[in-house]
């Protein structure tokens, strides 16, 4: 076990090193490109099977306690430590995250990237995977910096050099936030350490901030809190996520709203919770009032850009989606409930499988039709994907109702349970106002199913005047490799929705046990 979360934070490393070497002769196939391209499906498949059989080897009567640790010192004079370690709340985003890598590696050995060369494309995108498992692995609060960080490059690259229209200005926006974020939550993090006496994680949230005066807590939540705020996003610190959605490749959109935003949320429910209640106590009705914002702001736009004639692009209704998605996620982290963070953990793995399902949709209908306008979509010769591509579309339908909390996917538990975390907050917060924010939270679901709705019958069933399906141009509809890749998304949305325990009975131990304090 030990050996195997090991293997899967440093595999990808050294697979993106060997990506940049010349592929050997025997294994080269119809060129070097294709080489490249094998091996980055190669590497992100050996690390998805290792992170199965570390799932399958958890120990699941002991969620609760970390387990596959390695603890070796690093940086004596500061206590720092290569501290790795899994529980309930880690495993499940280390899996997420291995899987999707997994099939945009696979997506990009069928679709090609539209850019330079692939032996680039594949060495970033295994840097990004490596950066993002190290988050959820590390326990170090400098290690958690670091793999933090890890993943800004590769992300800027992806969007720079094989993005769309705009991508330039996208990726400079996404850069120049999250760095900015980061400095400041570099400060938080040091006035931890340094204040406690330990980067270690598991230490400081065993003392549950005893030995950290209330004033450093306060400062801490609020260095560490805006850090982790703008790569989540919350509101109003989104406004690079729409553009960088929209200029990004397939691959990268999938990714970003997958794996990369879950890093902000896991960093409040990681660091800022056990190891700052106090502070986070003070902050946490603002960060709710923030989130329920966010709901119903992501909503109203998405609503904007699904209407008539409003030139919407598909893409970048999606990412609005997203910060109303992760609105629900960071109120239920603000409840401070054992509830309220189980459905912000639930919200995420389901929000990663979901939103990257119809980052995979949207990518596929824009590769068939050049655009991603939603009016040119839903003109009378536009897409009417139930009557040109009935599978298409109705995978399409399909992530739409999930994403919008059908009772019976996987979007429906996180959302229920964070507003019932809201419904009862934790000792010391204000109830009348958490109910007044799960009342505006739950609003934002109507919302939400408004504007997926339309955009369903308007991409799914065309226009007022769509062309009769007889006289339809013909349409590829969802091609081999597609199916493949999309098939586990699905089925893993149905299996979290129908059997929520599957995931809660993983948390729940851990998260009763970090909002204790490490006690059982």
């Amino acid at each position: 076990m030990q050996f195997l979360l090991a293997f899967v934070v440093l595999a990808p490393l050294a697979g993106a090193a060997a990506a940049l070497l010349p592929a050997p002769p025997g294994l080269r196939g119809s060129g070097p490109d294709q080489a490249v391209l094998r091996h980055g499906v190669t590497v992100t498949g050996a690390v998805l099977v290792a992170a199965v059989v570390l799932a399958l080897g958890f120990d699941h009567d002991r969620p609760s306690a970390m387990q596959a640790t390695t603890d070796i010192s690093w940086i004596p004079a500061l206590d720092v430590r290569i501290h790795l370690g899994v529980d309930g709340i880690s495993l499940p985003l280390l899996v997420l995250t291995a899987l999707l890598t997994f099939l945009c590696a696979l997506h990009s050995y069928f679709t090609r990237p539209a850019g330079p060369s692939p032996k680039a494309f594949v060495a970033l995108l295994l840097v990004l995977e490596a950066g993002t498992l190290a988050t959820f692995a590390v326990l170090d609060l400098v290690l958690f910096f670091l793999a933090f960080e890890m993943v800004l490059v590769p992300m800027y690259f992806l969007i720079a050099r094989w993005g769309g229209a705009g991508r330039q200005a996208a990726a400079w926006k996404f850069i120049l936030y999250t760095l900015l974020g980061s400095v400041v939550m570099l400060l938080g993090l040091l006035l931890i350490g340094l204040k406690a006496g330990t980067f270690d994680m598991v230490a400081l949230a065993t003392d549950n901030g005893r030995g950290l005066t209330t004033s450093v807590q306060v400062t801490a939540v609020l260095a560490i809190g805006i850090g982790l705020a703008v790569k989540t996003p919350m509101w109003p610190l989104h406004s690079w996520l729409p553009d960088a959605h929209t200029a990004a490749p397939t691959v990268g959109s999938v990714l970003l709203a997958g794996v990369l935003l879950k890093m902000g949320t896991y960093g409040f429910v990681r660091i800022v919770l056990p190891v700052a209640p106090d502070g986070m106590r003070v902050f946490a009705p603002y960060l709710a009032a923030f989130a329920v914002v966010g709901i119903v702001y992501g909503s109203l736009a998405c609503l904007a850009l699904a209407r008539n004639g409003a030139r919407g692009d598909l893409k970048r209704l999606i990412a609005y989606s997203s910060v109303g998605h992760m609105g629900f996620v960071l109120l239920g982290i603000a409840s401070m409930t054992p509830t309220g963070v189980n459905g912000a953990l639930f919200a995420n793995v389901a929000h990663g499988l979901i939103t990257g399902l119809l980052f995979f949709l949207v990518g596929a209908v824009k590769d068939r039709y050049g655009t991603a306008d939603l009016d040119t979509l839903a003109g009378a010769g536009g897409a009417a994907l139930y009557g040109r591509a009935p599978r298409l579309g109705g995978l399409l339908a399909f992530a739409a109702v999930a994403s919008l909390g059908l009772p019976g996917l996987a979007g429906f538990w996180g959302e229920m349970l964070a507003l019932f975390g809201a419904f009862d907050p934790a000792e010391g917060l204000s109830r009348p106002a958490f109910l007044v924010f799960m009342s505006i939270a739950a609003f934002g679901t109507l919302l939400t199913a408004a504007y997926l709705l339309i955009v369903v019958r308007r991409v799914c069933m065309g226009g007022p005047r769509p062309v009769p399906e007889t006289d339809a141009p013909g349409l590829t509809d969802v091609r081999g490799h597609e199916f493949a890749a999309w098939t586990p998304l699905v089925a893993l949305t149905v299996l979290a929705g129908l059997w929520p325990a599957v995931l809660l009975g993983l948390t729940d131990p851990a998260v009763q046990q970090l909002l204790a304090g490490g006690k059982s």
